[in-house]
């Protein structure tokens, strides 16, 4: 029987109390007797909770590896206390198949440091015509269905794929533009796009294919799945939703609460997204839906790009930013600090929150569950440095900032993915060291 490793002295997420849990062979255990511990892990106090969880991330492999890997992106995840992301399919080819599904499965399973969950395309190529294998895709392991960076135009499409999802038991992730309102935008319509010269994307773009969405969700009985919200008439709408008791839930990323278009500055591309950056008004709005319950978890819609693609010109560079080595320190820095949620709401909204939207298996730190954990300090303070990050993608708008909580260590599966290397060995025994050898 191989040895447990022993996390001791913790602090637990939800009940503050002080708690040791032990892993063998990638489950937590019961019995943790210490003289069985092959290893362990001396947490002094720290916070200890099941690994996060992001349902909206963009690993650009198969066909884009110059801008992100499986390897990089889900190193980048592990860094940031996430033990499982759900990847979007817009990759080349598109995720549109079976087969494409089970390369990205087995690929993660070869070389990633996190679980991999890859999402479907709704449409063959993504072009919003011919619905793509909903019940295969899921046979494949796809856990929902999308055509993020692409909306689904046709509402008749969008009718028969929550119809044909439905029965695969799949939520539908909704990337909501209008096209014929957006137009040519290159940022949020208002005072700082007129200033600088660019055209403006209108709140509308996003807010009129949130209401089509809400009432197909009531037409069809499918599952919607809102992305990426980012301004005061979506989130109006979901709440409109949750009234009526539709299957409708919504994300929200942490540059949507943090940040205003004003941070495009003069014409900053690491501050250029889609959606765009909105008004103060939105940003209020934004915070006030993940404060009431309106919003049902926190993403990152992690896009990462090269460095040539994001020095063009403002109009001409891609939209993204990276954010799976921000998102809990922005959290608890801007959400948490401030006393707009606990410390326990916060990582309810990036762990139990996204599983039990997509149905993904739980994590409790108790036995008999998956040993996927993160360690981390909310005290501890640190600046952000993109060259320092593990994603190719170094696109943020957040280099320089001071932020608040660090994650320690993360285990994935009772493997030592993550080891913070200059907080972590001062405050984590040098067993720690051993723990990813002995698993």
């Amino acid at each position: 029987m191989r040895p447990i490793t022993l996390i001791r002295n913790a602090k637990h997420w939800k009940t503050g109390a002080r708690v040791d849990v032990g892993f063998r062979d990638g489950v937590i255990v019961a019995d943790l007797a210490e003289r069985e511990a092959g290893s362990v892990i001396e947490a002094d106090g720290l916070t200890l909770a099941p690994g996060l969880v992001d349902l909206h991330v963009h690993l650009r492999e198969p066909g884009q590896s110059v801008k992100e890997t499986i390897a990089t992106g889900t190193r980048a995840a592990a860094a940031g206390g996430f033990t499982a992301v759900c990847c979007m399919p817009n990759t080349i080819p598109v995720l549109d198949e079976a087969v494409q599904v089970e390369w990205v499965r087995e690929r993660a399973a070869a070389v990633g440091s996190c679980r991999v969950h890859p999402i479907g395309a709704v449409t063959m190529g993504q072009q919003g015509e011919q619905l793509a294998p909903a019940m295969a895709l899921k046979t494949a392991g796809a856990v929902a269905l999308s055509d993020d960076g692409h909306p689904v135009v046709s509402a008749a499409i969008m009718r028969r794929a929550l119809e044909y999802a439905r029965h695969a038991n799949l939520p539908i992730v909704c990337h909501e533009e209008d096209p014929t309102l957006r137009g040519e935008g290159q940022m949020n319509e208002g005072f700082t796009a007129t200033r600088l010269g660019l055209r403006g994307i209108p709140n509308a773009a996003e807010s009129v294919m949130v209401r089509r969405d809400v009432e197909l969700a009531e037409l069809t009985g499918g599952r919607v799945h809102l992305a990426h919200l980012s301004c005061f008439e979506s989130f109006e709408a979901l709440r409109d939703a949750k009234r009526r008791r539709l299957a409708v839930t919504g994300e929200t990323c942490p540059h949507y609460w943090t940040l205003t278009d004003e941070a495009v500055g003069d014409y900053d591309t690491n501050a250029r997204m889609n959606p765009p950056l909105r008004s103060e008004r939105d940003r209020d709005a934004t915070l006030a839906a993940i404060v009431d319950g309106t919003v049902d978890c926190l993403a990152t819609d992690h896009a990462p790009h090269t460095a040539d693609e994001k020095r063009r010109p403002f109009e001409e560079a891609p939209f993204g930013i990276v954010g799976l080595e921000t998102a809990l320190a922005l959290t608890i820095t801007t959400l948490v600090r401030p006393g707009h949620l606990s410390l326990a709401r916060a990582l309810e909204l990036w762990t139990d929150a996204p599983r039990r939207v997509f149905d993904l298996p739980a994590v409790r730190l108790e036995p008999g569950n998956p040993a996927d954990l993160v360690l981390l300090d909310p005290e501890a303070e640190w600046t952000v440095e993109p060259e320092r990050f593990h994603s190719k993608g170094r696109n943020t708008p957040f280099a320089g900032w001071k932020l608040h909580g660090r994650v320690l260590a993360t285990v994935c599966g009772g493997r030592l993915t993550h080891r913070d290397p200059s907080v972590g060995v001062a405050r984590v025994r040098r067993e720690l060291a051993a723990a990813g050898e002995g698993n």
